[in-house]
């Protein structure tokens, strides 16, 4: 959609599927945490760059040029000097790379609901709350897009009437569709290209290479016969599950878990009686303020399922740390890991852990 007026609501991002591949091609999971209130290199409003791109301003050339997730071939003549970015998992990826200083616009979202005081800890002008808001991942305000002189603007590809409403004005688009973990890393190399920071990319991605392997190999020297049989709910409800072929079912197999729902679809919608038969030994919920690890415990229909007989409810924290969709996803694979197999990989991980996970992440910490 596009809107020529602001003040949208800001809904959800939908859920995109993680393909992970075979424990050869892992990439990355240990605990994270958040521990930077302000990553190195955040800029004040005040050091935002002038209008107009770093070619159109005179600066010798560099072009940068990467293929979208279209297919769509994006030629910059430099690095971005403005970008923005209507796509918060996208946006996360912008302050890893320590690019945040070229931001003149951010999605909507980051300014309400649980990310907003992440965010905000992350930049004092997100904190301020002075970098406009011109869009979210579902629909983009041409107008304002448009005044801020962006060099490029990064969107969910499936945006198309507001990406093809920008791209007929001249403006570049990086259309952004997460199916696999090769797309992620693709993401973070591509927006390193664009903004100039291909060294910090390689950084992140051997980092995060280096924590998936060490999960997968603890995980593969388990014996499956030793794999609890895992169920996943989404935050709709209950029984809104991911099944074979999501990037969840692929999360749970790294941690050393087996999915009961074997079908083959991304979101599955099982009966209770389905789910009954299964008997999932490990129940992990996504975020949901609607409902808490008791809540389920507490349910009768449930209770003779072996999870909850013996209290192996676990629920993933806050989206914000939770975020399949970044390289934060390594948070949610180290809890799993230690959910499926305490006796292997030892307490669960603790703040402390978690903080300093984070802040190699977000810049505050070296790699």
């Amino acid at each position: 959609m596009v809107h020529d007026e602001a003040d949208m609501p800001a809904p959800q991002p939908q859920r995109r599927q993680f393909l992970l591949g075979t424990a050869a091609a892992m990439l990355g999971a240990t605990a994270l945490g958040w521990g930077c209130r302000q990553a190195p290199g955040n800029a004040p409003a005040a050091s935002a760059p002038a209008a107009g791109s770093a070619s159109s301003a005179g600066t010798v050339s560099d072009p940068r040029t990467v293929t979208d997730f279209r297919g769509k071939t994006i030629t910059l003549q430099a690095p971005a000097q403005r970008v923005v970015c209507l796509l918060e998992s996208a946006l996360s990826g912008i302050y890893m790379l320590g690019a945040q200083d070229r931001l003149m616009g951010v999605p909507a979202n980051v300014y309400t609901g649980d990310v907003a005081p992440h965010y905000a800890s992350l930049d004092p002008r997100l904190a301020a709350k002075s970098i406009e808001t011109p869009g979210n991942w579902d629909f983009t305000s041409l107008e304002k897009v448009i005044a801020l002189k962006p060099d490029v603007v990064i969107q969910w590809s499936q945006q198309r009437e507001g990406i093809a409403a920008l791209e007929a004005r001249g403006i570049p688009v990086y259309g952004v569709f997460i199916a696999s973990m090769a797309d992620l890393e693709k993401e973070i190399n591509d927006l390193a290209i664009l903004t100039g920071a291909e060294a910090r990319a390689q950084a992140l991605l051997a980092y995060t290479q280096s924590v998936v392997q060490d999960i997968g190999q603890r995980t593969s020297a388990i014996p499956q016969t030793q794999w609890p049989r895992v169920y996943y709910a989404w935050g709709q409800g209950m029984l809104e599950t991911a099944c074979r072929g999501s990037m969840v079912d692929d999360m749970i197999r790294l941690a050393g878990g087996i999915n009961t729902c074997t079908e083959q679809i991304e979101h599955g919608k099982p009966s209770l009686e389905s789910v009954l038969q299964w008997n999932p030994e490990v129940i992990v919920l996504w975020p949901s303020e609607r409902r808490t690890v008791e809540s389920v415990l507490a349910d009768a229909q449930w209770r003779n399922v072996a999870a909850i007989r013996n209290r192996r409810v676990y629920p993933l924290p806050e989206v914000f740390f939770s975020d399949l969709w970044t390289l934060k996803y390594q948070f949610a694979l180290q809890l799993m890991a230690h959910w499926f197999h305490p006796t292997v990989f030892g307490q669960m991980p603790d703040a402390k852990l978690r903080a300093g996970i984070m802040g190699k992440l977000y810049g505050s910490q070296p790699l």
